[in-house]
């Protein structure tokens, strides 16, 4: 099971900066998740959960960058050109199993195991052959075309760290040292539903006054992109009972749970408190918009996530408070997304003291430089918004006014795969 400390989230008062949320949370929150062995070919989006060591060098010997010939370079004119006799042949995984002696030129291709005694290799299209000698040009340096022992890796260089996610580049660097199988974290089991009356399963007949509830399928995709396995327990109507059973049941077998809507302040609001009345509800509201109303608890030893009712304001909060929260109790170390300088292409004001996430696709100048534009109506129900921007520009809490060519931080939504 994951889990938060007990009351790391309880203040009142002014509202909470992102920053401040965001250091509470990697200061409060451990990962107790259970620690698994996976073949390297199921370790793909895994968090690794120990660190890898190399215990031999990569590569493990002197070997040739190149299709060329290995020469002692002191055999080599310094000017004009050098004749030597080809005396052996050495490829991939067959090295030469006798010692070279000056005078010698050894036909060699690119991976092959360096022979013992030249100390450098000209490329192919460097030489010419004629009657069994190899004609060099002058000019080669000594050393030249050849990949060192160790020089990727040395033994006992510790190549991954316990927390980090595991890319196709991380599981081809633990094979290259050697490792078949990886320690990782379990995924998190994550419980999802959706509250309101008047949200409808796509497919279905749409009454009057209803919609369709995309909420849960966004946040299905974003969790199952992010390796979680999720239970989908749809729908549930605004009725405090209702709510407060879906929530104590799905605590039970559940790392973290996440609803959509019903933790503002209205009659029909009534996942706060059933949060409170079943746990510890620590209730913070974000200086930000859109997504100010965002509620996290815990039933139990199990931390709950309640994200705003708007698609948007569901998005934006998910990226900034559910996403680390979700990371770290994953067991992993990075849970940052990488900002990125644009240049403004729109002007825009907004109020102190209270961090703006701005919907913007970006135009390359032709000068190449990224200006990220506006997407022209800020509503925080614009679904259709998150799928014509390619990101968000975040404006922090001390600016008032942004003037056009001025830079900002821009996150794309690919940071967050």
């Amino acid at each position: 099971m994951a889990q938060l400390s007990d009351d790391c989230f309880a203040f009142g008062g002014q509202l909470m900066t992102t920053a401040e949320a965001l250091v509470l949370l990697e200061a409060q929150t451990e990962s107790v998740t259970d620690v698994v062995t996976v073949t390297l070919v199921h370790a793909i989006g895994r968090i690794l959960a120990e660190d890898i060591v190399a215990t031999a060098d990569v590569p493990p010997h002197h070997n040739s960058a190149v299709d060329g010939y290995a020469v002692y370079f002191r055999d080599l004119e310094r000017e004009g050109y050098t004749h030597l006799p080809i005396t052996g042949r050495v490829t991939a995984g067959h090295p030469l199993k006798r010692r070279v002696i000056p005078g010698e030129a050894i036909r060699i291709f690119t991976g092959a195991v360096m022979p013992n005694g030249p100390d450098t290799i000209l490329m192919q299209e460097d030489c010419r052959e004629h009657n069994g000698d190899v004609i060099i040009r002058s000019g080669i340096r000594c050393g030249a075309n050849m990949r060192h022992a160790g020089e990727d890796i040395s033994r006992g260089d510790t190549v991954l760290q316990s927390g980090q996610r595991l890319r196709p580049q991380e599981i081809a660097l633990a094979a290259s040292v050697g490792r078949k199988q990886l320690d990782v974290f379990s995924p998190l089991r994550i419980a999802v539903f959706s509250t309101g009356d008047e949200l409808r399963k796509p497919g279905t007949r749409l009454a009057t006054g209803c919609i369709y509830d995309s909420n849960r399928y966004m946040l299905i995709a974003a969790l199952k992109q992010m390796g979680c396995r999720v239970t989908d327990l749809g729908i549930i109507v605004d009725k405090a009972e209702a709510v407060s059973k879906a929530l104590a049941a799905a605590s039970i077998n559940h790392d973290l749970l996440i609803t959509s809507g019903g933790v503002s302040v209205g009659d029909e609001d009534h996942v706060c408190g059933a949060v409170d009345a079943l746990g510890k509800l620590h209730f913070w509201r974000l200086a930000i918009r859109p997504g100010r109303p965002v509620a996290l608890g815990q039933i139990g030893s199990t931390p709950f996530v309640g994200l705003p009712g708007n698609p948007v304001a569901v998005m934006v909060t998910f990226l900034l408070i559910a996403r680390p929260l979700i990371l770290l109790l994953s067991g992993s170390t990075d849970i940052i997304p990488v900002h990125y300088k644009v240049r403004a292409g729109f002007d825009y004001e907004k109020k102190k003291d209270r961090r703006e996430f701005i919907r913007v696709r970006l135009n390359m100048t032709p000068d190449g430089v990224p200006v990220a534009i506006k997407f022209p109506r800020d509503g925080a129900g614009i679904l259709s918004s998150l799928v014509e921007s390619d990101g968000l520009v975040e404006l922090p809490e001390n600016m008032t006014k942004l003037v056009a060519g001025n830079l900002v931080d821009f996150m794309p939504f690919n940071e967050f795969s």
